[in-house]
Formats: C-alpha cells, structure tokens, sequence
C-alpha cells in the first residue's frame, strides 16, 4: 500500500502518517482537510507530502478517515463512492454504531473496516502528531467480517507494523464500553476543570495549589470540544447512563462524609485500589 490518504490530518491521522513513512519507504502520504491552515502545516511538518481531494481518491491503496465522527457519517459513504474495488478504507472514531449503520447498505461495504484505535493526547491538529502514538494500544475491530479477507489482511498487518495490539468487538458493545472508559473521564475531566475555573474567579491562589494530581486528572479537558461534542452527542444514551452510575457514587460517597463515617470511605478506596491490578495486567 504505497498510496496512503489521510483525510484529516490532526493528532490521529497526523501521528499515522508519521508512522506509515517509517515504515514504508515508498508510502506517499497525500492529505485532505476541510481546514486549509492544516493541509499548509501537515506539508510543512512533512506529515504528508501532497494536498489531494476526493477526486483523487479512485488512485488510493489505502484510504484513513480521521475526522469528528459526526462527518466521518456522512463523509464515509462519498469517500467508498469514489474509491476502486482494491481500495482499503478504515476510520479511527471513538464511536462505532453510527458509521457502521452509515454504510451497511453501501455497494462497497466490503472495502471498509470499521476501527477505533485507543491512543491520543489532549492536543489537537497536525502539531499534534507525534511518532509511535500506537506503540502497544489497544485497536477495537468491529464487523470484520464484512471487509473483504485480502483488505483484513493488509489492514491487520498495518496495525501490527504500528504495534497496535487487536481486539474484535460488535459495535454496539464498542460503543457501550467506551462510555465508561472513555467518554466518562473525559466528561468528569472537563467538570473538574469547571469546578476549578469558577473557584478561581474568587481565589486567585489556587491555582498555585494544584499539583501534579490536579494537573493529570484535568488534562483530559484540554481536549478539542469540536470533537468530542459529537461523540457525547452520537453516544448520548450510552453516555448518559455511565452518567447516572457515576453521579450515584459521588452521591453516596457525600453521603458518607456528612454521616462521618470514614470507615466506610477508607473500604471504598481500599476497594477501588484493585483499580491498579487491572491495569497493571493491560500495561
């Protein structure tokens, strides 16, 4: 796959661009964005290596749609429209119902395979990418079995090249999970930092006060509310009830501090600590 098209090219496609090259001397990266500035800055960041269009599209191996998943909808479907039979096409969001109904019925469905590889930072745009982003992230694969095998393969050896480990799920559980692991922390990152800036408004000092505790839980609410709005919003039942539960925990654990009893919060903490085994055995 030497013809690699990044339609997109901020943190995600940007960062996979970078790793192509590496690893494929004859890759020629062409981009595509509806934001000239990033088209300028992906060229001068030699992230890709020409500006291209739909037009073009019928010339590409292999087609990555890294855009806010509220496009990548509507945009899907034109992109299999005007790409050849041999055409691999696979996008990156962070939801996965959505688009896989988008195209369900489409002529070409057999050339798209659906994906969601966990990595990223709060950063945004081409200034954003950065090497070996996929180094040892989890890649979510939903509905192989409707990409043709041959463009599996070459896809499946892709994500090994970029050392992305592979994990198969329908997306209905893709997008019911990622609530939780995902969506929610970005959420509470974000109402934390809220919290945070209306204290602020009347004690100047307290941002001095925040360590590096404070620093890491927030950082999450650097993230680009142009992408993340519509994945709230196309994930909204899923996200809401992960709302519910967690809003219930705050609940009672408030209720514990009125009544005094710190036996029962020290348990919930100690409880909450295999927390750390979990993901000790994903690292």
């Amino acid at each position: 796959m030497n013809n690699i098209y990044i339609i997109g090219v901020g943190l995600i496609g940007g960062s996979m661009a970078l790793d192509i090259k590496s690893i494929n001397a004859n890759a020629r990266i062409f981009g595509i964005d509806s934001n000239a500035s990033h088209l300028d800055e992906a060229l001068k960041l030699n992230i890709i290596d020409e500006k291209a269009t739909y037009n073009n599209l019928a010339d590409a191996d292999l087609v990555v749609l890294s855009i806010p998943v509220d496009k990548a909808v509507s945009e899907l479907p034109k992109v299999l429209d005007a790409v050849s039979d041999q055409t691999l096409v696979f996008d990156v969001g962070s939801t996965k119902l959505p688009v896989c109904k988008a195209v369900e019925q489409h002529d070409k469905r057999r050339n798209f395979l659906a994906t969601h590889p966990i990595a990223g930072t709060e950063f945004s745009g081409p200034k954003a990418a950065i090497h070996d982003l996929f180094q040892k992230k989890t890649n979510i694969i939903c509905e192989v079995e409707k990409t043709t095998f041959k463009l599996q393969e070459k896809a499946l050896q892709l994500f090994s090249d970029l050392g992305m480990r592979i994990r198969y799920m329908n997306p209905e559980a893709h997008d019911k999970h990622i609530a939780y692991v995902s969506h929610l922390s970005h959420i509470s990152s974000f109402m934390l930092g809220k919290t945070v800036i209306e204290k602020e408004k009347n004690e100047r000092d307290i941002f001095d006060m925040a360590g590096s505790g404070f620093e890491s839980t927030v950082r999450l609410a650097k993230s680009s509310p142009a992408m993340w709005t519509p994945i709230f919003k196309q994930n909204k039942n899923n996200v809401i009830e992960t709302l519910d539960e967690y809003i219930n925990n705050l609940k009672q654990f408030k209720t514990l501090m009125e009544s005094d009893d710190f036996d029962e919060i020290y348990n919930e903490m100690q409880n909450t600590n295999h927390i750390k085994d979990i993901l000790n055995g994903i690292a």
